[in-house]
């Protein structure tokens, strides 16, 4: 029954309207997630895999949906049902050998991508305007940091959102390019392996970019982060009435916010193969040769969007990154950690995350190339990722951590699919370059 107004009037349209809206508001560690996903790592990652193999590769996003979907949501759910995150989860249950080693390689592979994605936005931003590409390093690595540390995080992640919006440019270069569709859409439903170590190590390549070990950690966090800043929430082990809404939530911003990425991972993959690989460019070594799959819709302006697009997702996934190795340190230490406190309430948790950012700041005084050192960087967190899912679906399955809400079913076994197909890749690859 609907209650009426003051003035006796239904109030059947408010109702509505607060409901749409409140939906909207639920969305937030699986949203920001799919969109850090797109990073300049990832960018690189699929513009390479369209320019070198063509529409063939475009299955490997339909395959990712559902596996990254599933550990995503296994993650939020850790997060939000114990009320910590991996790193918080594992010293409480395994040993600090373990949790040392795991947090190590975490550490070391997001400031390599941290590396990866300033020397990519320095690229880019050179090739608009010109100048040194270490002071662009140094002034985005240094925005990046000090904008974490002082001020409030929310409202920046709103900004760079926007700028993601630049993405979509390879939605609409679709509708412009001479994309054969027949063969784009074979390549999408129809898996196509060739075994040689290039085609295994891209496919490595592209599940690290997708499925991302900093990405679990990030949300499974934000998911305890915000936890902590509501108080109107406790970890659900203490309100299990309150799980069937929570978890409805988490699967629907998670599926949401993977439903963007791999959107824009696909647009990008195919754009590049209708464009670059069709014209025989098959090795992109700039970021200049990589804005040339936008051409067909930017024209002159295809440099400008690309850079838009590769600054805007740094922006955005350098926070990730670098906030996603300080949860890991900082939980596995028991610090005070999380964006929202004050630089004071938590100095150990912003020291680890401005050192990463600094690290990441000079390994890129070493001489690499900008989109060599994304696509690397992805085949590093595909190979680290193996390790973390294994531990990732133990704690998940641990009735002294996660208590009546073990997750169950087919999320349980989707989760471990996703583990197996990383697994089995990552061996698959280093068999190739050994044979």
């Amino acid at each position: 029954m609907i209650d009426p107004a003051p003035d006796g009037t239904p109030k059947v349209q408010r109702l509505e309207t607060f409901r749409l809206r409140g939906f909207f508001k639920t969305l937030g560690p699986g949203l920001i997630t799919g969109a850090s996903d797109d990073d300049p790592s990832g960018i690189g990652t699929y513009s390479q895999a369209g320019a070198q193999l063509g529409y063939g590769i475009g299955w490997t996003m339909l395959l990712t949906f559902p596996l990254m979907v599933a550990i995503q949501e296994i993650s939020g759910r850790v997060g939000r049902v114990t009320g910590h995150g991996i790193a918080g989860n594992v010293c409480r249950h395994y040993s600090g050998g373990l949790l040392a080693v795991i947090v190590m390689l975490l550490f070391t592979a997001n400031t390599i991508n941290i590396a990866a994605d300033l020397a990519a936005m320095a690229d880019a931003t050179k090739l608009l305007i010109g100048g040194p590409a270490l002071f662009y390093v140094v002034a985005f690595g240094t925005i990046s940091v000090l904008a974490q540390i002082f001020f409030d995080y929310k409202r920046y992640v709103s900004v760079l959102k926007w700028l993601t919006l630049c993405l979509f440019a390879y939605v609409g270069a679709l509708a412009a390019a001479k994309v054969d569709w027949g063969q784009a859409a074979a390549g999408v439903l129809i898996p196509h392996l060739a075994w040689s170590s290039t085609y295994l190590t891209t496919i490595v390549a592209i599940l690290g970019t997708t499925i991302s070990p900093y990405l679990f950690f990030w949300q499974a966090s934000q998911e305890a982060e915000e936890e902590r800043i509501d108080p109107h929430k406790k970890p659900l082990i203490k309100t299990p009435q309150d799980a069937p809404q929570e978890f409805q939530r988490i699967r629907a911003d998670t599926i949401i916010g993977m439903a963007f990425s791999n959107l824009i991972a696909l647009a990008i993959i195919i754009t590049a193969a209708a464009t670059l690989h069709a014209s025989g460019k098959t090795d992109i070594e700039t970021s200049a040769q990589a804005a040339e799959a936008l051409r067909p819709i930017a024209g002159p302006f295809a440099e400008w969007i690309f850079a838009l697009g590769i600054v805007g997702t740094g922006l955005l996934a350098i926070p990730v990154l670098a906030g996603s190795a300080a949860y890991a340190v900082g939980e596995g230490r028991r610090w005070p950690v999380g964006l929202a406190r004050k630089p004071k309430q938590a100095v150990a948790f912003y020291s680890v995350l401005a050192l990463s950012a600094v690290l990441g700041i000079a390994l890129n005084f070493a001489p690499i190339n900008p989109i060599s050192a994304l696509y690397w960087s992805a085949v590093i967190n595909g190979v680290l990722a193996v390790p973390v899912m294994v531990l990732l679906m133990l704690i998940a399955r641990r009735r002294d951590a996660m208590h009546r809400f073990v997750v169950r079913g087919p999320l349980h076994w989707l989760g471990w699919l996703s583990t197996a197909a990383m697994g089995v890749s990552v061996v698959a690859m280093a068999v190739g370059y050994l044979l």
